[in-house]
């Protein structure tokens, strides 16, 4: 096991309930942290050295991620162990939130901007060109990293992210969630475009949150085989959605105990995001 362990992504804040899927209105992030006193005492019971923390999101509401931005900024400013991200939208019509987001870059202990096409918009959608090239851009300006969540299917596939880390990921760095988040995006990554990508010079990086238990051990295979991204893979527990002893355990089994492990667990994580 990782002797230290540095979480590259995770969350804070519970959500409101919601009729998700035309059924009862449900809260599914049964293990939010609502608080940063809750937070710091499951960073403290993990074990977990570093942390870097971003809004909930998840429901179909505007506010409810994008409230969350002064608690994630918060945690970071009461607990040295704490960096945190902001919640920006692609979308246009979130135009003026993300002014307000986007005026909190330059707060201490800011690292990273999240963003994500699960509730709406895509990277190839016109209506989103500007708030994308100014979440990209503002990322760029301020070196921060811009987080994106990967998932199979519609906008959030790697075919369609992708496109963001060709158009800007020679300026911006860019942090793909969940290693595309399923068998497809596994394979689409694993087995070429992650490598690519890292050997035409683009800042990308990813983490393990998420992915079906032959991933973590092929990628290892081919950070092996082809001589690099050994620097690019974090360690994420992305909680509530995930949870610390699985991905933990997979990553490690994955990694080993050598100096793999210390660029998963700890190095890369000093390198994108602070000591």
């Amino acid at each position: 096991m990782a002797s230290t362990q540095l979480d590259s992504h995770r969350h804070i804040g519970a959500l409101p309930a919601y009729p998700f899927y035309g059924g009862p209105a449900i809260r599914a992030d049964v293990t939010a942290k609502a608080t940063v006193a809750e937070l710091v005492t499951t960073l403290d019971a993990e074990g977990t050295e570093r942390a870097l923390v971003l809004p909930n999101y998840g429901v179909p509401v505007p506010d409810a991620a994008f409230d969350l931005n002064p608690l994630a900024i918060e945690a970071a400013q009461k607990d040295d162990r704490i960096s945190c991200g902001l919640w920006v939208s692609p979308k246009a019509s979130d135009a003026a939130r993300n002014d307000a987001a986007l005026a909190l870059v330059g707060e201490q202990g800011v690292k990273a901007l999240k963003t994500s096409f699960l509730l709406g918009g895509s990277p190839s959608d016109p209506d989103c060109a500007e708030q994308i090239d100014r979440i990209f851009t503002t990322a760029a300006a301020h070196d921060l990293v811009v987080h994106v969540h990967t998932s199979p299917g519609a906008a959030s596939d790697v075919d369609e992210v992708g496109t963001l880390v060709e158009r800007y990921g020679d300026d911006t760095k860019i942090h793909l969630v969940h290693l595309g988040g399923g068998m497809s995006g596994h394979m689409k990554l694993i087995g070429g475009r992650l490598f690519d990508w890292i050997e035409a010079g683009k800042q990308v990086y990813t983490d393990t949150s998420w992915t079906i238990g032959f991933a973590p051990a092929w990628l290892v295979q081919e950070i092996e085989r082809r001589g690099v991204g050994h620097d690019r893979i974090l360690f994420a527990t992305d909680a509530p959605w995930g949870d610390f002893e699985g991905e933990h355990a997979r990553l490690a089994a994955a990694a080993g105990d050598g100096e793999l492990a210390d660029y998963f667990f700890r190095r890369n994580f000093e390198a994108l995001y602070g000591t």
